[in-house]
C-alpha cells in the first residue's frame, strides 16, 4: 500500500535474532534497510555501541548511497567511490572492526541451523522475564513477545518514586546487564 501511494519503505534491522534463517529481511518488500549486526550477533540488546554495520537499498535507491560503496570486482571486492548521485561520505566507512570480528566468529561457530534455533529460542526465552515482571512493571504491548519486550516504570515512578533508571542501575549493582531505558524522565 505504501509503495502504490508513492512511499518509500525502511526496515530497522537493529535487532533480528527472532528472523535469523527463518525469513530474509528483502522479502518484506522493504525499499531500504539498515544492519545492526553487534546487537544480533554480538552484543546484547542496549548494550551500546560500538556499532557497525552495512545499509542495504533497492536498485532504485542504491546511487544515492554514501560513499564508499563495496562492489564486486571480478572475484573480489573493492571500495567504489565514483557515484555522482551519492549523499557523500556521511560517517566513518570501518566502524568498530572489534564488533565486525566477533560477529563473524559467532556466525560461524553456530552455522546456519544453529542461527535458526536461536531465532526460535529467542521468543521463548523473552517470555520468562515478561512473565517475571508484568505483576510489577507492566507490559504494555501485550504477552507475547517476540524477541524483547517492552515494560513500564510509570505506574511504580508515581507510587513509590522508583524510575525505571534506578531499576537499571540496581541491576547493574548485582551484576545483571540492565535493559533498554527509554525514556528515564517519564518512568
Amino acid at each position: 500500500m505504501i509503495h502504490a501511494a508513492g512511499g518509500l519503505v525502511y526496515l530497522d534491522g537493529a535487532n533480528m535474532n527472532a528472523i535469523l534463517g527463518i525469513t530474509r529481511p528483502g522479502d518484506f518488500g522493504a525499499d531500504m534497510m539498515h544492519f545492526n549486526p553487534h546487537k544480533t550477533f554480538s552484543g546484547p540488546h542496549g548494550g551500546g555501541g560500538p556499532g557497525a554495520g552495512p545499509i542495504a537499498a533497492t536498485e532504485r535507491l542504491a546511487s544515492f548511497l554514501p560513499t564508499p560503496i563495496v562492489v564486486k570486482d571480478g572475484r573480489g571486492y573493492r571500495l567504489d567511490y565514483d557515484r555522482p548521485k551519492s549523499i557523500g561520505r556521511v560517517r566513518s566507512f570501518f566502524g568498530s572492526i572489534g564488533v565486525l570480528v566477533r560477529m563473524y566468529c559467532y556466525i560461524r561457530s553456530h552455522g546456519p541451523e544453529g542461527l535458526r534455533r536461536i531465532a526460535e529460542d529467542a521468543g521463548a526465552e523473552c517470555q520468562l522475564p515478561a512473565g517475571a515482571v508484568k505483576d510489577t512493571l507492566p507490559v504494555p504491548h501485550g504477552d507475547r513477545c517476540m524477541h524483547e519486550f517492552v515494560a513500564s516504570a510509570a505506574a511504580l515512578k508515581s507510587r513509590c518514586g522508583i524510575s525505571a533508571m534506578d531499576i537499571a542501575k540496581r541491576l547493574l549493582d548485582f551484576g545483571f546487564h540492565a535493559p533498554t531505558v527509554i525514556s528515564a524522565d517519564r518512568a
